[in-house]
C-alpha cells in the first residue's frame, strides 16, 4: 500500500518560495515517475512536474524555471521548491504515482497573494 502525505503550503507573497514535500509510506527511490500536479478552484488539475526513476524531471511550462522537482530514497520524500510565486500558482497541490489504482495525497493549499 501506498500513502502520500503532502505538506510544506501556505500563504506567501509574490515572489515568495515555498517547499512542498511530499512523504511517501515506502520506498520510493524505484518508482519508474512520480509527480505533483495542482489544482484551483474551478480548474482542471494539472500536472506540475514530474520526475523519474533515473532523475530526470519533467515540468508544466507555466513552472518552468521556477519550480525544481526532486525526492530521496533517504526518507522517501518527494520535494518540490517553488520560487518566485506568482497568483496564478495558487493551487491545491498534490503527490500523485500513477498505476492500476492511481495514488493521489490529500493535498497542500498553497495561495499567492499581496
Amino acid at each position: 500500500q501506498l500513502h502520500f502525505v503532502e505538506s510544506g503550503g501556505g500563504q506567501v507573497q509574490p515572489g515568495g518560495s515555498l517547499l512542498l514535500s511530499c512523504v511517501a509510506s515506502r520506498d520510493i527511490y524505484a518508482m519508474y515517475i512520480m509527480g505533483w500536479h495542482r489544482q484551483a478552484p474551478g480548474r482542471e488539475r494539472e500536472s506540475v512536474a514530474s520526475i523519474y526513476d533515473d532523475g530526470s524531471a519533467v515540468y508544466a511550462d507555466s513552472v518552468k524555471g521556477r519550480f525544481t522537482i526532486s525526492k530521496t530514497n533517504r526518507n522517501n520524500t518527494m520535494y518540490l521548491r517553488m520560487n518566485n510565486l506568482k497568483p496564478e500558482d495558487t493551487a491545491t497541490y498534490y503527490c500523485y504515482a500513477p498505476g492500476v489504482t492511481p495514488v493521489w495525497g490529500q493535498g497542500t493549499q498553497v495561495t499567492v497573494s499581496s
